[in-house]
C-alpha cells in the first residue's frame, strides 16, 4: 500500500517555535531562545516516550486526511489524541458509496457483489430494515477518510508502536511519518 493511499493534504504547523520553546527550561530570558536545531533539542526529541524531557513535540501540530479501513480504524480508537476533525459516515452514506472503489484490494469480490444487492434493495425499498441490513453487513475492509489533528509527540508513539504492524495501511502510514520533516526525532532513525 502506497502513502498516497493512506495519508493526503497535510499540513505541519509550530514546528519552529516549538523548538524555541525546547530551550525554555535552561533559559533565563527567553527572549535569547532561538530556533535552532542544536544538538541538545536533538536530544529532547530523542528521550524515550514518557519522560517529559520530549514534550516540545507535542506542541508541532499535524494536520490530515487519513484514510483507513474500518479494521484499521477500530485499531485507531486506541489513540485519544487523534482529533478526529470530521469524517465521512457509513450512517448517512453508505447506500451513496461507490462501492467499486470503497473497499481495500483484500474484501472478497463476491462480499462487494452481496453489498451491492444490499444498496439497490434499500435504495428501492427504503425499509429501515433494509438499511440495518446494509450497514450490518459492511465488511471491515471498507474504507473512509478523515481530518485528523494530532501531534509530533503523539506521532512517536504511533510510529513505535506500529512501525512492525501486519496491516499494510499502518506500515503505510509509518513510511509517511518518515517524510516528515526531523523524522528522526519520531522514529530514532539519524537523519539521512
Amino acid at each position: 500500500m502506497r502513502i498516497e493511499d493512506v495519508v493526503s493534504e497535510v499540513e505541519i504547523h509550530d514546528l519552529e517555535r516549538s523548538i524555541r520553546a525546547s530551550k525554555y527550561p535552561m533559559a533565563v530570558d527567553v527572549a535569547g531562545c532561538s530556533t535552532e536545531v542544536t544538538p541538545t533539542v536533538n536530544k529532547l526529541a530523542s528521550s524515550p516516550p514518557g519522560t517529559a524531557h520530549n514534550n516540545f513535540l507535542s506542541g508541532i501540530t499535524v494536520r490530515l486526511d487519513l484514510t483507513f479501513s474500518n479494521k484499521v480504524w477500530v485499531e485507531a480508537e486506541r489513540y485519544h489524541f487523534f482529533q478526529i476533525v470530521s469524517s465521512q459516515s457509513t450512517m448517512h452514506r453508505i447506500s451513496r458509496f461507490d462501492l467499486d472503489e470503497s473497499y481495500v484490494e483484500y474484501v472478497d469480490k463476491r462480499i462487494i457483489g452481496i453489498m451491492k444487492e444490499l444498496v439497490d434493495k434499500y435504495n428501492e425499498t427504503g425499509d429501515p430494515e433494509d438499511y440495518l441490513r446494509l450497514l450490518y453487513s459492511n465488511p471491515a475492509g471498507f474504507k473512509l477518510t478523515a481530518d485528523i489533528s494530532t501531534n509530533y509527540l503523539q506521532l512517536k508513539t504511533i510510529y513505535q508502536q506500529r512501525r512492525n504492524h501486519r496491516l499494510p495501511e499502518w506500515q503505510a502510514f509509518c513510511d509517511w511519518i518518515e517524510t516528515l520533516p526531523h523524522s528522526e526525532w519520531l522514529t530514532n532513525k539519524a537523519s539521512e
